[in-house]
This record gives structure tokens, sequence and C-alpha cells, in this order.
């Protein structure tokens, strides 16, 4: 830390964004000596991102690279840009990325624009660029999920996204409420951060090793406006917190996670279900979502808000109306305590139980890394552009774990773990 960051006056406590960068480092990525390092960030970041890589290369990282987004110049884009381009993406850049994950460098992302941004852009031009960039996206994801390198997600509290989340305060406010809540939030509120990871990893551990040793067939859930059965993938596994990475190292992918998750059989989800929290998605908040599905497939949608953009993301591919990730979080969850609706999905999927439009992680199934992609389709992995996270749970879901001979064993009842 050098003396004008320690001195200058900011409403981010810069001892806890210090601990914030060390746990992506140690914790979310456990960064190898000799280990390159590409990280994506909004421009505003910089703060975090020198910190970052002061511990990266504290930790013996080869090489780390830096790829920075602007909000202003993605606004210019919408604004000024030709009506060709928005069919266009940085495919060569994409390209370059799965090159790097290949070579076993690892990926950190930070997360911190405003979750809005494109709110009053044209909705249709927001589709296609994103699906664009999705299509372009597609072999660099494909390594992130499934777990060829280590990667991590965090986040950087930007003025922008705090006046989303604290419209009614003055900016200084509400940029030092949103920090402290990311910094609660990712557990690094206090001294021993590394520590208090380790100790939460090992509680998510236990949960997951008990939903492994019962192999439920299907998960039963119920609540208001909610009678869901959802299949579980032929050799699903559950995974929570630390992960092995196919590179051997074990990573905290997401930072904070409260969360446990498994991959549901695509094929053989049946029932309706509606969201228990607005999902924030490109620049639209989609409220009051309510689904039916058939065969593992959604056959309606509605939403009170958003509709439209709903519609335009099921229409993505054929994988994007089915299921790709179920995850069970508590009622009690840190986030969902704090009463914040975060815009984000990083944090608002850590507030409730949740599932997954479109694409599964391979990670999520016995031996995955071994599995062709014939193979975890098969199974009953699902395959799409998309992965979009929606939270289904409160404090009235009550979830049955269904066993092959269909008895029943309580795994949530009113939100909590039973």
């Amino acid at each position: 830390m050098t003396a004008h960051e320690r001195n200058s006056s900011t409403p981010i406590d810069p001892v806890k964004l210090d601990r914030l960068a060390e746990v992506a480092v140690k914790v979310g990525l456990q960064l190898r000596a000799g280990q390159d390092l590409l990280l994506t960030a909004p421009a505003v970041a910089m703060p975090l991102v020198r910190r970052i890589a002061e511990h990266a290369y504290k930790a013996g990282a080869g090489l780390v690279t830096p790829l920075f987004s602007d909000e202003e110049v993605t606004l210019s884009r919408f604004r000024f840009g030709h009506d060709g381009s928005f069919d266009r993406a940085a495919n060569w850049l994409y390209q370059g990325m799965a090159q790097a994950f290949s070579a076993n460098t690892a990926r950190l992302a930070v997360v911190g624009d405003d979750p809005m941004l494109l709110s009053g852009e044209d909705p249709a031009k927001v589709a296609r660029a994103s699906k664009a960039n999705s299509i372009a996206y597609q072999p660099a994801l494909e390594k992130i999920v499934n777990f060829d390198t280590n990667w991590n997600i965090i986040a950087y509290p930007s003025l922008s996204w705090a006046r989303r989340v604290f419209p009614d305060d003055a900016e200084e406010v509400a940029v030092a409420r949103l920090a402290d809540a990311i910094f609660a939030a990712s557990r690094v509120d206090s001294d021993g951060a590394v520590a208090a990871w380790e100790k939460h990893n090992a509680v998510l551990g236990e949960r997951t090793a008990w939903l492994n040793g019962q192999r439920f067939k299907a998960l039963h859930y119920s609540g208001p406006g909610t009678d869901l059965m959802v299949g579980l993938a032929d050799g699903h596994e559950w995974v929570g917190g630390a992960s092995v990475a196919r590179n051997g190292i074990i990573c905290n992918p997401n930072i904070p996670t409260e969360e446990v998750f498994t991959t549901p059989h695509c094929r053989q989800v049946y029932g309706h279900v509606v969201s228990s929290k607005p999902l924030s998605y490109q620049g639209t908040l989609i409220d009051n979502i309510a689904v039916r599905f058939e065969e593992g497939r959604i056959v309606e949608a509605t939403a009170s808000r958003g509709e439209e953009v709903l519609r335009k993301v099921l229409d993505t591919d054929e994988g994007a109306r089915r299921l790709g990730e179920v995850a069970l979080v508590p009622h009690s969850s840190p986030i969902s305590e704090s009463g914040l609706l975060f815009f984000n999905t990083l944090f608002d999927e850590n507030a409730a139980s949740h599932i997954e439009l479109g694409q599964c992680y391979s990670k999520c199934f016995v031996d995955g890394g071994k599995l062709t992609p014939e193979q975890i389709a098969a199974q009953g992995g699902n395959k799409s552009l998309i992965h979009i996270d929606w939270m289904i749970g409160s404090d009235k879901t009550d979830i049955d774990g269904i066993h092959a001979d269909g008895s029943r064993v309580p795994v949530f009842r009113q939100g909590e773990w039973a």
C-alpha cells in the first residue's frame, strides 16, 4: 500500500480492500508460483486491481495481465455505433483467453459496473450484442465451466453501483455502505480473513458430503406459487465452497458464496415455480418470474416486469429453456439477512436457493473431468450459450430429497437446512 493511498480520503476502507485482494489471491485462486493471471475489471476498480497485482506477485505470479472495461465506452457503442456492430464481438480476444486458460493461466474477474447501465438502451440491440458476445466467448467459457483452471470472481464498490443499491444516500455514504456490505459478505471485514474462509469452506464441505452420501434422484420444492420436481443428473455431484480445478489447484470460484450446488437432469424437470427475488440482467430488472416446466423445458413464462427481456433470453438457444444448475442456500445466509438487493447475481444468488437457466458445470459430475461433452449430455447435463441464476427460495420454501425408491428426506424446512 503506497503512502498516497494510505493518506487519501476515501469512503472505502483501504485495509479491508487489501484483505479482499489477499483473499482473492490466496483463497479464491490459491495462485501458484510461476502461474500467470488474467484479470478483468471495470476501470474504476483500479485501487483493488493494484492490490491484487501486489499480492499475486508476492505469491510468485509469472505475469499479471489486466483487461479493463469502462461504462462510458460501453454506452458510446449503444448510442453511436452503427447497426451492424451489435452482431459482432471480439472473437480474437476470447480465443486468446481460451489459449491462456489452456496454458494454465488463472482467471480473476472483478465486477462492479452499474448493473442497470443499459436499462435506457434499445433492448433489441442489447439482446443482439449479448448473443454475439456469448457466441464469441464460448471457447473461453468452456474452459471456465469445465474448471480447466483455477478462477475466482470478487466485487468492487463503484459509485455507479452504490447509487443503485442506496439511491437515497449521499454518494460517499452510498459507496461506504456498499463497500461495508461487500466486505462483510466476502468475510474480510475483520482480521483472520483467510482462516475465516477455511472455516466456512469446511461447513460447506460438510453439506456437500451429506448430499453426495444421500444420492437423491430428485428434489421437490414446495412453497407459495411453487410445486417443482427437479430430477438430478445421472452421476451428479454436489459442490460448494472450495473446488479442485483440473489443473489440481483448489480454488473458491465465487467470493462471496453461501451455496452448495449440482447439476439437474435437463430433461426431467416438471411443475411450476416463481421467483422470490428480482433478477437483474443486463440493465433490466426482471421481477415476479413465473414459469412452468414439462419434460425439463420451460413451456410457459411470465414476469410482472421485464417479461420481454426474459422471453428473449429463453429464445437464445435450445438449452436456454432448460436448467443447468440447482443450488441450495439457507434463508439465514448473511446476504439474505442484510436485506439488500445488490442487483448483482454474485451476491443476490447467495441470499436464496436458486436455479440456473443454461450451461451446466462438468465439475458437478462424478469424475466430470474425464467425461466427454456427449457423455455429459447423455447423463442429463445441459448445454447453452447462457448461464443465468435466479432466486426461488424463501423462508416459506420446503425442499425434499427423493430417493430412487420414492422415499423422501427433508432437506430444507421454511428455508433452512432440515
